[in-house]
C-alpha cells in the first residue's frame, strides 16, 4: 500500500507538477487529470497537488499558462456568442456563394461546407465544456481551502486552551512544592525545639512557633 505524502514540497517537484500541468493544457485535458497525474508519480493525493499548484506555482507561469492555452489542440478562442454566430453565417455565405459560382456545382462541395461548420461548432462546444470543468476544479478547491481554514482556526483554538490549562497546572504544582516544603520545615523545627514548643501554618501559609 502506498504511503501518501504530507512533507514539504521541493523545487523539483513543483517543476513536474507545472509540466505536467502545462502539458494537460496543451493536450486538451483538464488540470484535475494533471493533479491526478502528479498525485501518482509523488505519492501525494490529486487535491494537495491542486492545491499546490493554485496556492504557490501557477502565479510563476502565468505566461507560460497562457501560451499553452493558445496550443491547445483542437480548439479555437472562444467568442462571445453573438460573433460566433456572425463568423458561422460569414462562412456559411461563403462557402454557398462558391458553390454557386461554380459552373458545375456538385454535392461534395455542399457537404464540405457544412462539414466544416459542424467541425467549427464542434470545436466551440468543447471549448465551452473545458472552460465549465474548469469553473468546476476550481469551486472545488475553494471548498477544499474552506475547510482546512476552518480546522486550523479549531486547531488553534485547541491549542490556547491547552496552553492555558497547562499554565494552571504548572501554578498548582509550583504552590504544592511550596507547601510540602515549609511542611518539612516545621517538622525539623519541632524535631529541634522538643516538647517545649510545637509549630503551626498560619492562613497565609507561614510558620509560626506556640508554646503547648
Amino acid at each position: 500500500m502506498t504511503t501518501l505524502r504530507q512533507d514539504a514540497w521541493t523545487q523539483d517537484e513543483d517543476l513536474l507538477l507545472a509540466e505536467v500541468v502545462l502539458r494537460h493544457i496543451r493536450d486538451g485535458s483538464t488540470q484535475l487529470a494533471a493533479f491526478e497525474e502528479v498525485g501518482q508519480k509523488l505519492s501525494r493525493t490529486a487535491a494537495a497537488c491542486g492545491f499546490r499548484w493554485n496556492s504557490a506555482v501557477r502565479k510563476q507561469y502565468k505566461s507560460a499558462i497562457e501560451i499553452a492555452k493558445k496550443q491547445r489542440k483542437g480548439e479555437k478562442a472562444v467568442e462571445p456568442p453573438k460573433p460566433v454566430l456572425e463568423a458561422v453565417e460569414k462562412k456559411f455565405k461563403s462557402k454557398v456563394e462558391k458553390v454557386d459560382q461554380s459552373e458545375q456545382p456538385n454535392e461534395s462541395k455542399s457537404l464540405v461546407s457544412f462539414d466544416s461548420i459542424i467541425e467549427f461548432l464542434s470545436s466551440v462546444e468543447s471549448t465551452v465544456k473545458n472552460t465549465e470543468n474548469l469553473s468546476e476544479e476550481n469551486e472545488a478547491l475553494k471548498n477544499e481551502i474552506s475547510e482546512l481554514q476552518k480546522e486550523r482556526n479549531e486547531l488553534l483554538i485547541k491549542v490556547e486552551k491547552l496552553t492555558e490549562n497547562y499554565h494552571l497546572i504548572e501554578e498548582d504544582y509550583k504552590a504544592l512544592i511550596e507547601i510540602m516544603e515549609r511542611a518539612r520545615k516545621m517538622i525539623v523545627l519541632q524535631e529541634e525545639e522538643g516538647s517545649r514548643f510545637k509549630f503551626q501554618m498560619d492562613k497565609n501559609g507561614n510558620l509560626e512557633r506556640v508554646k503547648k
